[in-house]
């Protein structure tokens, strides 16, 4: 895996920080120099997160498959998403992503959630979309596109938007019995 020196390393702003509360501002476009190199730099961080030689030079990197701008202390609309699923790579640099519409159906990780800023573990399941349609610039084509996705790619959208408005997994978590999932609920 490449890993790009150059750009700045990242910290991540954990859960205890209130600016991760905040909402995030628009991303005037075209986009700009220096949002151009922090979303880049966010990619480089997300991939190198998912390298085991890297994590195991660098103890305090966690591993990831999304990464928005609030985390590293940057209140834009900016997000990164890296996974693979089956044969295929999934990988998104979005500015100002919109969900423009939603499946009725739901689902849920039967493992939970986890976040890159959220260092203690919260149990319970978090209802999610099943299928959303996302609209935004992407920076990596430098165009804007529509994103349909289902499933885990959906889940992992619907987390990152959430943190461009200050919300976190676990406010969706019900208090009272964190561990009930409708049977209708698409388990993944």
């Amino acid at each position: 895996m490449l890993i790009l020196m150059h750009m700045k390393e990242l910290k991540i702003v954990k859960d205890n920080n209130s600016l991760l509360r905040l909402k995030s501002s628009d991303v005037t476009l075209p986009i700009n120099k220096e949002d151009e190199e922090t979303i880049l730099s966010m990619m480089k961080y997300l991939k190198n997160s998912q390298d085991e030689n890297y994590r195991s030079t660098h103890p305090n990197v966690r591993e990831g498959i999304g990464l928005a701008a609030p985390q590293i202390g940057v209140l834009k609309k900016m997000l990164v998403i890296h996974f693979f699923r089956e044969d295929e790579e999934v990988t998104r640099a979005l500015v100002n992503p919109k969900i423009v519409s939603k499946s009725a159906k739901k689902c849920y990780l039967k493992s939970g959630e986890g976040c890159l800023s959220v260092d203690n573990p919260h149990e319970g399941f978090v209802f999610r979309d099943f299928k959303i349609k996302v609209e935004a610039y992407d920076a990596i084509k430098k165009q804007n596109v529509s994103i349909t996705a289902r499933g885990l790619e959906a889940i992992v959208l619907q987390h990152e938007i959430d943190h461009l408005y200050g919300i976190l997994y676990y406010d969706h978590i019900n208090k009272m019995n964190p561990l009930f999932a409708p049977e209708d609920f698409i388990q993944l």
